[in-house]
């Protein structure tokens, strides 16, 4: 064999062994989930009065997303509304990319009459999440629903396999869409009490003539005598906390925001605006009647909001009759305020239950890691700033620039945001402005959120989950420290704190990205309670983010470089182009990692 014939033997087996390897890892790759989200408005009557809302597929509330730890995940959104879009995936880290987050200081809008397509993989998560529109209030007329992340076969749960899921979406709702009620706050005036309370779309049965009117359709659940089923719930509503229970059943927290619980029996649990929780109901009772399903507002006038109360029914198929008598009580703590909190003080991580991967919960040791940065961020009513009314954290009232700031950084667009949130609250005048945090890529920072309003507050993170370590009354001081839970915090996305108290929560900065933090309160969000933590990896060859997709969207000082869209005739090709490159993408970083 000549040398020529040599050198081009060893080519070809080079070339046949990484196209085996390719095709072995093409049929290893997690599987990828396709949907096809059409946003509409429809008419409907959850409180028995027509109204506009935003529906999914024709459907409000929209389809739950059922997918798999580590599946790819595409879904395509056409937005038929009459405004922009953008649709968070609530609690879904986006290892590695932003660009997939659908909020507006991340990602341009998808413009009325447009599509666009998330790409985006649930890696190494499991849980209860939802996903909703994150612009101006949208989430107030709907266009929300679950999002279920199973467990690998390969993994065991920490609970005997129910005998079902049953996605329950609570929330406070009003008579007015999400345009009439930015109206009132653009008055600067307040929302005021809503009009119900609405459990998966449908208003509440009618347990009262008085309270409840005729003609309200209500969400009715049937379930198998003596069977266990995990009921995954939602708080998706608009600013109020919820009191969720089931007449004459206990619910066993299993589950919160990706983060297995010590399971714990509880006759009714609070459920704060983004939370989400896993409860085991198991129906042992004797279905003499049905049993009803209640969601009541918390922490106000329960005498003036006896109506904000919604109802659903729990139906046994052996059922001999209608629900009946009083609703169950809620808790009887109006002069206990630390009852609430000492029950949420009581939620603690399964540190021994396995994830989203073959190891304890508690192996990761939040408690041993130094803390690099510490942030207060505190919270005030709502104040005149510029003329305009307005919500701060620490003072500073968040403005969204007109360029989304990870598309400014890709494109070195200067002067869109500065890198100047203050790490105390500030001592002079409010001021509005684009303030991010500067996080410290692989730092552990602390962030203390200081509550000085009279209403109940939850917050969020994108990209993250977080570890609650402490909460309580007052002013935090450093010697707060001494109170953290450093062992057994839950980890979650979404925590509440309290009127006039403080929660403390530690994040590892191992996402590099721009991640969404602030207030779930849809008023005081659009009135400008937020920020962003920019999480940047300071090595020249930065691979530990994803490109900007091939179909990102531009706008603000890069709109010139947005093509027009002819959704009639393109939109398919390019769906089916950025499939194709979502996948090759995925196989590159699985060879990255195999080869390093």
């Amino acid at each position: 064999m000549s040398f020529k014939e040599m050198v081009f033997s060893g080519i070809f087996a080079w070339f046949l062994i990484h196209i085996c390897l390719l095709v072995t890892l093409c049929s290893a790759l997690d599987p990828t989930v396709t949907y096809e989200f059409e946003v509409s408005y429809i008419t409907a009557s959850p409180l028995g009065v027509p109204q506009q809302v935003i529906a999914v597929n024709g459907k409000f509330p929209g389809p739950t997303i059922n997918v798999t730890t580590n599946n790819y995940v595409i879904v395509n959104v056409r937005n038929k509304l009459d405004e922009n879009l953008l649709m968070h995936w609530s609690g879904i880290q986006q290892r590695r990319s932003s660009w997939q987050d659908g909020v507006l200081g991340t990602n341009c809008p998808i413009p009325p009459k447009w599509n666009w397509t998330y790409q985006f993989q649930v890696k190494d998560q499991i849980g209860s999440f939802f996903y909703f529109p994150s612009l101006n209030m949208q989430r107030a007329s709907g266009g929300y629903g679950g999002l279920i992340i199973n467990n690998r076969d390969i993994i065991p749960i920490p609970f005997d396999t129910p005998r079902g899921d049953i996605v329950i979406l609570i929330g406070d709702w009003y008579k007015k869409n999400h345009t009439g009620l930015r109206k009132t706050l653009d008055a600067g005036k307040d929302l005021g009490m809503p009009d119900g309370v609405l459990i998966n779309g449908k208003g509440p049965y009618q347990y009262n003539t008085t309270l409840v009117p005729d003609g309200i359709d209500y969400e009715t659940i049937e379930v198998h005598p003596g069977k266990t089923y995990r009921l995954r719930v939602h708080n998706i509503g608009t600013s109020t906390s919820l009191n969720f229970r089931i007449q004459g059943h206990n619910l066993l927290l299993a589950e919160s925001e990706g983060s297995y619980t010590v399971q714990q029996n509880y006759t009714s649990l609070d459920i704060h605006v983004g939370q989400s929780y896993s409860f085991l109901v198991t129906m042992d009772q004797n279905a003499s009647t049905d049993y009803y399903i209640v969601a009541s507002a918390r922490f106000v006038n329960e005498s003036q909001w006896k109506r904000v109360t919604g109802v659903a029914i729990l139906h046994y198929t052996n059922s001999k009759g209608k629900a009946r008598g009083p609703l169950p009580d809620p808790p009887n703590d109006e002069f206990d305020k630390t009852f609430s909190m000492n029950q949420a003080r009581s939620i603690r991580w399964n540190v021994s239950a396995s994830g989203a991967r073959p190891n304890p919960q508690g192996s990761f040791r939040y408690g041993s890691i130094n803390v690099t940065d510490v942030y207060v961020l505190k919270n005030k009513p709502p104040m005149m700033i510029n003329g305009k009314r307005k919500t701060t954290l620490s003072g500073v009232s968040f403005v969204n620039p007109s360029t989304p700031i990870r598309l400014a950084d890709q494109h070195k667009v200067k002067g869109v945001y500065k890198l100047d949130f203050p790490k105390t609250p500030i001592a002079g005048p409010p001021k509005m402005g684009t303030s991010v945090i500067n996080g410290t890529y692989r730092g552990f920072m602390e962030i203390i959120l200081q509550n000085n309003e009279t209403k109940m507050q939850s917050y969020h993170l994108n990209g993250y989950a977080v570890f609650v370590v402490g909460m309580d009354y007052g002013d935090w001081t450093e010697n707060s420290r001494g109170t953290y839970n450093k062992w057994d915090g839950v980890a979650r996305s979404t925590v509440q704190v309290y009127p006039g108290a403080w929660t403390a929560i530690l994040v590892s900065l191992d996402n590099v990205g721009v991640w969404n933090l602030r207030t779930e309160n849809l008023d005081s969000w659009y009135l400008g309670q937020e920020t962003y933590v920019r999480v940047v990896n300071p090595e020249e060859n930065n691979k530990t983010e994803f490109p900007a997709p091939d179909n990102v969207l531009y706008c603000g000082a890069l709109g010139k470089l947005q093509k027009a869209q002819d959704i009639t005739s393109e939109a398919l090709a390019r769906y089916n182009m950025s499939k194709l490159s979502f996948t090759l993408l995925m196989m590159i970083s699985a060879l990255t990692s195999l080869f390093g």
